[in-house]
Order: C-alpha cells, then structure tokens, then sequence
C-alpha cells in the first residue's frame, strides 16, 4: 500500500495574508491526499515591534498555537511549499532565517532530490512578487531540490497571472485573500503533490 506523500508548508506571515494561502494551500493538498504540515517560522522581530502594529499583534495572538518549522520537519518532508511576503524584492528575513538552519540537512544531501515550491504577497502590484520567489528558489537549487513551480498548466493561472508561485496584492491590508488566489493556490498544491507523489513512486519501484 502506498505511503501518502509528505508536505511541509512553511511560512512567514506577519499581519495574515501568507497565512491564509498557506492554510489554503495545506486544505488543498490533503484533499489530494497528502499528509501535511502547516509550519510557522519563528518570529524574530522584537515584541515592541510586533505591538506598535495591531494587525499584526492580532495575528501573532491568533496563530499562537501554529508550530514552529524545525530541521526535522523538512528532513520529514518529500515536498515543501514556502511561503513569504516580499521584503524589498526579496523574502522575509524570518524564513530566510529558517532556511539557513538548514545547513547541516545540507551537508548530509537530505534537502535534495525533495520537492520544493514557494508563494508570496505583496501590498502592490509590481511589488516584487516574482523577484521574491526567484530568490527564494536560488536556495532550491543549491538544495539539489526539484523545483515544481504551477506555471501556466491550468486556465486559471492566467488570472494570477504569475507561473513561478501563488502570489496575492494585498494593498496594505486592504485586499483579502480572494477567489483567484485561493484557486490559483489549490492549483499550486495539487500540483506540488501529484508531481511529488509520482517521484516518490518511481523511486520506491527503482
């Protein structure tokens, strides 16, 4: 009997936004049958910080409970799903923070031949969503990861409009999370795990 394929979906999410994808995007993939992981990066903005924004002071209070990403969870993993709002063009440094523990997983050759994908936000439209996930998947590659990005496989991609990753123009807090996110998102994840489940397959049958 199969083994259901393992997803880790890791994020970074300061007043919501990344999390709601992230939450789609982990619903989306168990109803593919995946056994996922809805994992946090830690937060490493001072509490002063955190205090002086009531959004984002809320979201920390409401998703208090959501575990924090370890090492152990991408060493679980067959397929990963990053998620991370654009700081500057580039990913948040929470996220870039986690990915840098990662060195000794690294160095043993256990981030490779894993699949990996990323999703992101930004408060414009030409904001830096795809330079964030470009530079997001430069680790991807020294991982020695398979990259599964959505691309434009399905009719609805051309409504986000982005083939690297999900990605969402939350206009500083004043777009939710819509439809055409959410489906390009269910899009992403099914993909990721289809892709991962074949691999993982064909490697069992090698």
């Amino acid at each position: 009997m199969r083994t259901p394929t393992k997803l880790a979906v890791v994020y970074y999410s300061s007043t919501g936004t990344i999390a709601a994808m992230a939450q789609e995007i982990a619903q989306a993939a168990e109803k593919a049958g995946a056994e996922v992981r809805l994992l946090k990066a830690a937060e490493l903005a001072p509490q002063a910080a955190i205090d002086s924004n009531p959004a984002w002071a809320a979201h920390a209070a409401a998703t208090a409970e959501v575990p924090v990403a370890t090492p152990a969870d991408i060493e679980w993993a067959d397929a990963v799903i990053f998620g991370s709002p654009t700081r500057f063009g580039n990913i948040a440094s929470q996220l870039k923070q986690f990915i840098d523990t990662l060195g000794g997983l690294w160095a043993q050759g256990k981030l490779a031949d894993k699949v990996y994908s990323g999703f992101t936000a930004t408060s414009t439209a030409h904001g830096g969503q795809e330079s964030t996930l470009l530079a997001l998947y430069h680790s991807v590659h020294h991982f020695g990861g398979i990259l599964v990005a959505p691309g434009y496989t399905d009719p609805a991609k051309f409504a986000d409009g982005n083939p690297y990753g999900t990605s969402h123009v939350d206009a500083q807090g004043n777009n939710p999370v819509d439809d055409t996110t959410r489906t390009a998102a269910r899009i992403q994840a099914e993909r990721v795990v289809r892709i991962a489940s074949g691999l993982k397959a064909g490697l069992a049958a090698a």
